[in-house]
């Protein structure tokens, strides 16, 4: 699947091509302090298809309590996250953050979620918390 993305304020621009059935949820620390939030949601972009359109990201290095390091690019201007792959010069995968997805919207329930040990307990069933349309 083609899909196009990029950040809150239009700086930057992407697109890949993605697998519907690679979309996760990661409940590790590490995600919940860099999105600010309670667990991130990634897409992995297929080998070769991931082509920056616009702008230049900010990368920060992050070493991974396994030691592993991963390079998290975001706009520089508003912040977005866009997505993170090994820290090499070509590297052939990317973890797209699926909110910056134009056709996220598209994507069935994720396949598959990790790092669960770290999960906020709340966050793993929200199926019964008041809903409303808009805020």
């Amino acid at each position: 699947m083609k899909v196009t993305g990029g950040c809150h304020c239009g700086h930057i621009a992407y697109e890949a091509e993605v697998d519907p059935a690679t979309l996760r949820v990661c409940h590790c620390a590490d995600c919940q302090k860099l999105t600010g939030t309670a667990f991130r949601t990634n897409i992995a972009s297929l080998p070769g298809t991931f082509r920056l359109k616009s702008g230049a990201p900010k990368i920060y290095l992050k070493t991974a309590e396994s030691g592993n390091k991963r390079a998290h690019a975001f706009c520089p201007d508003c912040g977005t996250p866009i997505c993170a792959a090994a820290p090499e010069p070509n590297p052939t995968s990317y973890g797209l953050r699926v909110g910056g997805i134009d056709q996220r919207a598209q994507f069935g329930p994720p396949a598959r979620q990790i790092w669960c040990r770290s999960a906020l307990p709340w966050s793993m069933n929200i199926s019964g918390v008041e809903r409303a349309e808009r805020g």
